[in-house]
């Protein structure tokens, strides 16, 4: 394996490859290798938001995430279908992570629900028609990411300017790296094939509804940090029960533990250290391979980020109950909605034949 190769690798792979050598030498040249592929990580993610921020605004830095995310996903995933109509449809993925959480946020609850749950599911319909690339993660993710970050007047439409050479850089990414991959499909098929009876669509609606009423029941009862909720249910809304299960075990207690570190060295280290929390947040993810430590050193992050406006016990509270409250429901709202929707299908098969 080519020194390139090797930092192409993902958590997992990379600890797999350097368990693979027996002699310890050959073993901390690869965990050399392995540690300066997460510190060249970081310093190109922080490199290009610092420039997003630059051309954009630093209200926008949210976005520039949103755009960084895309691009790094949509370099190795594509979304099954013809590489040209692919490219063409990174636009509207664009216009509906720009237009949506906007009225989302202006919207009253009942009528933001609505346009949630319309929008979440356009981004699954055209992102993720092939449910084990997982795209929806990055997809959903930047749109409530956006919608919790909420700007208007002068930098709004900066964002719009910024998510628009997002969607120009990601299309261009994009084509270059699956241009050579042969499809039948058009964008055309992401909707024939969008049925009732298919479990793909099945999972669509549910994900869907999943994150849309959670954000709905949110908004209702006045919790900041509404977004909190929403990842914590997109992240364990998997389109396969026991996959959905094993994630709902570790989100909470994962989470839990995060907030417990994330106290211990806010307390361990010197005043005004909270910002660097963050990046220490992004080390920790960047060594995991399990998805129950990237949720601990996730909550790093997203807690560096909300001390400053709620307060220590309030940030953490609120993170613990997001956490909680957002992979629970989900798991609740699954078990509901498979028995109504595989009912509602035999009903139309019986009416249609």
């Amino acid at each position: 394996m080519t020194f390139y190769q090797e930092l192409q690798l993902s958590q997992a792979g990379s600890k797999s490859y350097i368990a693979s050598f027996e002699q310890p030498r050959d073993r901390w040249i690869h965990i050399g290798i392995y540690f300066f592929k997460i510190i060249l990580n970081i310093a190109f993610c922080t490199a290009f938001i610092a420039s997003f921020c630059l051309l954009f605004g630093a209200a926008n830095s949210i976005a520039g995430l949103s755009v960084l995310l895309c691009v790094m996903v949509f370099r190795s995933a594509d979304l099954g279908i013809r590489p040209t109509h692919g490219a063409a449809c990174i636009f509207p993925l664009y216009a509906i992570l720009a237009v949506g959480p906007k009225l989302s946020c202006i919207l009253p609850a009942g009528w933001a629900f609505g346009t949630n749950a319309l929008f979440l599911l356009l981004l699954l319909v055209l992102g993720c028609h092939n449910v084990l690339m997982f795209n929806h993660s990055t997809l959903v993710l930047a749109y409530l990411l956006l919608l919790g970050n909420d700007v208007s007047g002068a930098q709004y439409e900066k964002r719009l300017l910024g998510l628009l050479a997002g969607a120009v850089l990601t299309a261009a990414v994009y084509y270059r790296n699956h241009r050579k991959k042969s499809y039948k499909r058009t964008f055309q098929s992401l909707f024939r094939e969008f049925r009732l009876s298919s479990a793909r669509t099945q999972w669509q609606l549910r994900f869907a509804l999943t994150i849309s009423s959670a954000m709905l029941i949110a908004s209702l009862l006045e919790i900041p940090k509404a977004m909190w909720i929403g990842i914590a249910a997109m992240s364990v809304c998997m389109p396969f029960p026991d996959d959905m299960t094993k994630r709902v075990k570790f989100r909470a207690p994962g989470n839990i533990l995060g907030c417990i570190l994330f106290l211990a060295a806010y307390f361990l280290l010197p005043e005004g250290s909270v910002s660097y929390l963050g990046i220490l947040g992004g080390i920790g993810t960047g060594l995991s391979a399990t998805y129950g430590w990237q949720t601990t050193f996730n909550a790093f992050s997203a807690l560096s980020m909300a001390v400053p406006a709620l307060g220590l016990p309030g940030a953490v509270l609120l993170r613990i109950f997001g956490n909680v409250f957002g992979s629970v429901y989900a798991w609740t709202f699954a078990h509901v909605f498979r028995p109504i929707i595989t009912s509602l299908c035999r009903i139309y098969s019986l009416a249609s034949s």
